[in-house]
């Protein structure tokens, strides 16, 4: 059997969403394709799902998405292994664009984050629309906190209210906060096993189903706004980067088309994600 280290990092990555492509068994795709790196928000919203049949029906081009934490998603496009990246952390994203592995980041979406938790609330933080004031009631009370862990965007966001909070986590980790180094999904199930309060996008929340006593407890602060962007990866940094077929695919997520058609990503008549191209 093949080693992952013989593959490649580019074509392992591939193998990671498509078993038996080029990469794994040898064989070339006759398609044109493009890679984009993602967030697992956006993957396991099910806004892929929605979003990409439409785009390669109008341009023949097939979508392959590695969902990562956003932190590893830009590494991966810094690695180029990834001809766009979609993610939402805005400082990494400007970060990103000053290295010189992209020349323009676009607004894309936005949705907001959430905090959900147990319906017994011991943290008592249920109708607070101040997100550092509830990070500082759970750490008071210890009651259990998930966080993902994975240098995601949504942990980038959790790890700055907690710093904005005044809650030093060095110090006030024990027990009650665990790191699951995990995706949106698998870190919903863990809190919902454990009954945990947990930041997440609404997006995910929205199409997750094993919530058992969980619900939102804190929205509507403004800290807890969630932009995405799109960028494609510089070919000037790597060559092989598809210039032409990335750069249709973030034109057109920020067309009037690509806009429409996010806007029209719904799970039981909600909305999940929002148009901000432009804004």
């Amino acid at each position: 059997m093949t080693s992952i280290r013989s593959i490649g990092r580019r074509a392992w990555l591939l193998a990671c969403v498509s078993a038996g492509v080029a990469a794994a068994s040898g064989v070339q795709a006759q398609s044109t394709f493009i890679v984009v790196a993602s967030t697992t928000s956006t993957e396991q919203s099910g806004l892929f799902k929605h979003l990409l049949p439409a785009f390669t029906k109008q341009t023949g081009i097939e979508v392959r998405v590695v969902a990562l934490g956003t932190g590893q998603a830009l590494d991966a496009a810094r690695r180029g292994d990834a001809d766009v990246v979609l993610v939402h952390d805005l400082a990494a994203e400007q970060r990103f664009v000053a290295e010189g592995f992209a020349t323009r980041r676009f607004d894309v979406m936005y949705n907001d984050f959430v905090i959900v938790g147990p319906k017994g609330d011991p943290a008592q933080v249920g109708g607070l629309k101040d997100t550092l004031e509830a990070l500082r009631r759970i750490e008071r009370a210890q009651a259990p906190f998930v966080s993902r862990g994975d240098r995601s965007g949504t942990h980038a966001a959790e790890l700055r209210h907690w710093k904005e909070a005044g809650v030093d986590l060095e110090r006030a980790r024990g027990p009650w906060y665990k790191e699951t180094g995990s995706g949106m999904g698998p870190a919903l199930n863990t809190a919902s096993g454990m009954n945990a309060y947990l930041l997440t996008d609404r997006g995910t929340w929205l199409s997750f189903r094993n919530r058992g006593e969980l619900q939102v407890l804190v929205e509507g602060d403004r800290r807890l706004f969630n932009p995405y962007g799109v960028m494609l990866v510089n070919p000037e940094r790597h060559p092989h980067v598809k210039r032409e077929a990335g750069q249709r695919f973030v034109d057109w997520l920020i067309s009037a088309e690509g806009q429409r058609t996010i806007a029209g990503f719904r799970i039981n008549g909600e909305q999940l994600f929002f148009p901000g191209a432009g804004t």
